[in-house]
């Protein structure tokens, strides 16, 4: 478990972000193999170590200062605590990124000069870092200065208007969606930044924000306005593009009929015995049953909800139509697939009450270099000590004085 042949063994990453974006971005980083160091404020850390319930229990059986929200997002990470408000604690900082290769923060726009931690600061002391900001709004533009938030970016950004019941009001994606796509376009931006530097041996800045990630991943809903000129409409479950693409009810539950094509959509008619849909001029071809969906989905409700979702699950896999279960979490985990596929892991922790936890999985299998889990997520503070022996080279009195002087 702890073995790292995974791509970026060797690559150090120093973060002092926090919340879920800039963390969810080196989480990858170092399931990819880099060395991440996780620099928090002494006594407090990152904010969504306390969002929760639920925590993890301490070997006591009380709650532990570790959320489930702060599990997420921090494995493979190493956690030191620096009082970046002293100009002592600024020069650790400084001394780490002197000898790392990427830098990620994500304080508001000037921020980071107020500690002298800005790229252009940095870039004189270690001219191939690749430095990384991650910001709501981006650094220019009329809205650079204002704090951002998912929930907010999610409704400022266009997914909430094409989110939710056709006739109800807007909603927001379950999960924190627009942070964590923002942490992976920041990582695959770091990577390209990587690539370079390693042609050119030139580091480089990246602005990342929010909300252009977020307009970013509208995708085909935004393609859709920039052809046609009319904004998307909200569908519930349905897709502007392909129909039938949605929940559909049976006499027990629900289930999910993803219709792509033509061949498909016949299949479809045969197996719910309304051969006859297919041929139809209304129904024959993809554009035609966008068209026509008012009238075509009630027909397909009815003879959903004739029969139970194991049933329909069953006959449509035969006819090769692709459909699938509308599971919650746990049954998500209890998959054949998802457990085959490796997507719920164990890690031992040493804080716990049985010395081990469940996290979720790195989606990625490399053939050669795989993703490597050798750290679990790390209690405040837990290798400040082990970094500033190992990469700073500070002595035990330089260590006790700095933490005697509230630097760590």
């Amino acid at each position: 478990m702890f073995d790292n042949n995974s791509p970026l063994k060797g690559i150090s990453v120093v973060d002092i972000s926090r919340i879920l974006a800039g963390p969810s971005c080196t989480q990858l980083l170092g399931d990819y193999g880099a060395d991440i160091i996780k620099v928090e404020r002494p006594l407090k850390g990152d904010d969504t170590r306390y969002w929760g319930p639920p925590f993890l229990k301490n070997k006591e059986g009380n709650d532990s200062p570790e959320s489930s929200y702060y599990l997420s997002a921090n494995r493979n990470k190493r956690s030191i605590t620096i009082n970046m408000a002293k100009p002592e604690g600024q020069q650790l900082v400084r001394d780490l990124a002197s000898n790392s290769d990427i830098f990620i923060e994500n304080f508001k726009v000037g921020g980071s000069h107020k500690f002298g931690l800005d790229y252009d600061s940095l870039k004189k002391i270690n001219p191939k870092l690749i430095y990384c900001s991650i910001s709501g709004f981006g650094q220019t533009g009329p809205y650079a200065n204002l704090p951002g938030y998912d929930f907010m970016i999610q409704a400022m950004g266009g997914i909430m208007s094409l989110t939710g019941p056709e006739e109800g009001e807007p909603c927001k994606v379950g999960v924190g969606i627009a942070d964590v796509m923002c942490g992976m376009y920041a990582c695959t931006a770091i990577l390209a930044a990587l690539q370079h530097r390693e042609k050119t041996g030139e580091g480089q800045y990246i602005d990342i924000s929010l909300l252009d990630t977020q307009v970013a991943w509208l995708v085909n809903s935004a393609q859709n306005y920039l052809t046609s000129g009319q904004p998307a409409e909200r569908y519930g479950n349905g897709h502007p593009n392909i129909v039938p693409y949605e929940v559909f009810p049976t006499s027990d539950g629900y289930f999910a009929l993803a219709v792509g094509n033509d061949a498909q959509f016949k299949e479809l008619c045969n197996a719910i015995k309304q051969p006859q849909l297919a041929t139809n001029e209304d129904y024959q071809k993809n554009s035609s049953r966008i068209v026509n969906r008012k009238k075509l989905i009630p027909i397909l409700r009815k003879s959903f909800i004739g029969d139970i979702t194991d049933h329909w699950l069953t006959l449509l896999k035969q006819h090769g139509v692709p459909c699938g279960p509308v599971n919650n979490v746990a049954q998500v985990f209890n998959d054949p697939q998802v457990i085959a596929r490796g997507m719920k892991l164990n890690m031992p922790h040493p804080h716990i009450s049985d010395d081990q936890i469940d996290l979720i999985g790195n989606p990625v299998k490399f053939s050669t270099t795989p993703v490597s889990y050798r750290y679990p997520p790390p209690a405040l503070g837990q290798h400040t000590e082990q970094i500033l022996s190992e990469r700073l080279h500070k002595t035990d009195r330089e260590i006790s004085n700095y933490r005697q002087h509230g630097i760590i």
